[in-house]
């Protein structure tokens, strides 16, 4: 996932928008991701992600690799579909 993939489908949030949150906020649980942009509080197929974000910074090393922008759009997909998480209107 590169830096302007949006991470969070729902709210259209970015990694790049996540990663600056981390380094500027420096939020002190995963949770507190929530306050950039709404980022995790539509569907919830984007939180495994950005907790590993969060765990990467925490740690102050580098972010695991993600999937590719394609791939995590088709798993959210997936995700709706089988009824585990339902996207706020228009997202």
């Amino acid at each position: 996932m590169k830096p302007d993939d949006e991470l969070c489908l729902c709210f259209h949030v970015t990694r790049r928008k996540v990663e600056n949150f981390l380094r500027g906020e420096k939020p002190r649980a995963p949770a507190q991701l929530a306050e950039c942009y709404g980022a995790g509080t539509g569907c919830g197929w984007c939180r495994p992600l950005l907790r590993t974000l969060f765990e990467a910074h925490r740690s102050s090393g580098e972010a695991e690799e993600l999937p590719s922008a394609e791939a995590h759009s088709t798993g959210r997909g997936e995700h709706l579909r089988e009824g585990r998480g339902t996207p706020p209107a228009g997202g």
